[in-house]
């Protein structure tokens, strides 16, 4: 075996390389950086981005979900833990305010530790689970803290309670202890068991969406819930605009199963539509292939299927999975096929 150190900023990432792997070694990066310079050049004149796609191999291979390399040994940089930590729980009487809220905390230049939204239900749910002392008249909380040195987080927490309540914000409570602190976050950590005791199943979304968008997505999810008949309770790492709608729904219904898929795929498709990308963190796997026939145009599957082929030429590692198959947008009606003919007929499908 042939250790290959691949050299990013933070630190190399070590992948081992068998006598089958090498023979494919030169391969693989003249025609990664063929491809990221084509995508880049394309995607350069069209959307002004001016930096290579693969000036770096490291996102590529982490944003992969397991289909380009197996890593053997990661190198990674231990923080320190911060002096002081203290939470701002603020209420909100209206979703946009609380939306508009979380955009200006990152306009007025401030990157708190954390900034996470919890909507009326979702409120509800956990505060009856974990008693947190949350708000229930609210139509919105937002959770928000800063992390450093005394002095830091003192100003930080002062700044950020200055834009929450120029944003509208109808209460703010700031925590006094570590155990108080703890107190804001159990609710917001016991999203999803609290979610589960409301219901038999549920379904986690997981898009993104700008972040001066997230009123916009729950209002249209409020009209999805009364299309499909089916409640939704949301949370939201707010700060990235990372969306994770959890919709209610009895597995044991087939028509609520079908309903509740439906229901997931619109708000994929509902975010892509403004700006957003179908996922945030949990991946696409199988779950999201005809949702990323929206975002992505055929030339752009195209190009992954060709990173695809020079890193995994044997198709081993995850087939089928993230990057969906011309033939599957076909099917789901986002692509146009002319006299039953697809483009690029002799592409691998994986």
């Amino acid at each position: 075996m042939l250790p290959l150190a691949v050299f990013t900023s933070p630190g190399p990432i070590v992948f081992q390389l068998g006598p089958l792997a090498l023979r494919w070694y030169g391969l693989l990066i003249a025609a990664a950086v063929l491809i990221g310079l084509a995508l880049a050049t394309r995607l350069g004149r069209e959307r002004q981005i001016a930096a290579p796609f693969i000036s770096d191999l490291l996102p590529v291979v982490v944003g992969s979900e397991g289909m380009l390399a197996v890593t053997t040994e990661v190198t990674v940089k231990l923080v320190p833990k911060p002096q002081l930590a203290r939470c701002i729980m603020a209420s909100f009487d209206d979703i946009r305010k609380a939306g508009d809220a979380v955009a200006a905390v990152i306009a007025a230049g401030i990157i708190p530790a954390g900034l996470e939204m919890m909507d009326k239900p979702m409120t509800a749910a956990v505060e009856d689970f974990v008693h947190a002392g949350y708000d229930l008249n609210a139509e919105a909380i937002l959770l928000c803290e800063s992390d450093g040195t005394p002095e830091e987080v003192e100003e930080e927490i002062g700044r950020m309670s200055d834009v929450l309540r120029g944003c509208g914000a109808t209460a703010i409570a700031v925590s006094k202890d570590e155990a108080e602190r703890l107190r804001f976050w159990s609710g917001r950590k016991n999203a999803f068991p609290a979610s589960g005791r409301i219901s038999p199943d549920y379904m986690c979304m997981d898009s993104t969406i700008p972040r001066k968008r997230l009123a916009d997505i729950l209002l249209a999810i409020a009209e999805m819930e009364k299309k499909y008949q089916l409640r939704c309770a949301n949370v939201f790492h707010a700060g990235d605009g990372n969306l994770h709608p959890l919709i209610l729904f009895d597995a044991n219904d087939p028509d609520q199963l079908h309903r509740c898929e439906l229901f997931g795929a619109e708000i994929l498709e509902t975010s892509v539509a403004m700006g957003g990308t179908v996922t945030g963190e949990h991946g696409v796997g199988v779950e999201k292939l005809n949702s990323m026939c929206v975002q992505f145009s055929a030339e752009e599957n195209a190009q992954m299927f060709a990173l695809k082929k020079a890193f995994d030429p044997m198709g081993l590692l995850n087939p089928g999975k993230v990057i969906p198959t011309l033939n599957r947008c076909a099917e789901y009606g986002k692509m146009l096929v002319r006299g039953g003919q697809i483009s690029h007929p002799d592409l691998p499908r994986f």
